[in-house]
């Protein structure tokens, strides 16, 4: 189960400018919300971990289509990149 300084060391590390996912949370609110925010995180995480059931948002994502043009191949063609919640 990870720590409360885990959290806050997590929350620290994240890349800050990054689409928000379903749930519409960004990573500013996050890391501008201060102890509060990564607390509440946390109890978040604790509660997760211990009933082992998953929120349905965290299950969910925005696909969202990227041109590729000029790769190795000769061809163009588009791939996917998932968006999944911040939390």
């Amino acid at each position: 189960m990870p720590s409360a300084f885990d959290v806050e060391m997590v929350i620290e590390k994240i890349k800050r400018h990054k689409s928000p996912g379903t749930d519409q949370i960004s990573v500013e609110l996050i890391k501008g919300g201060d102890r509060t925010i990564s607390f509440e995180t946390y109890e978040r995480i604790n509660s997760i971990w211990n009933r082992e059931i998953l929120p349905e948002d965290w299950k969910e994502s925005i696909v969202v289509p990227i041109y590729m043009k000029d790769v190795p191949t000769g061809c163009s063609y588009y791939t996917g990149i998932s968006i999944f919640s911040t939390t």
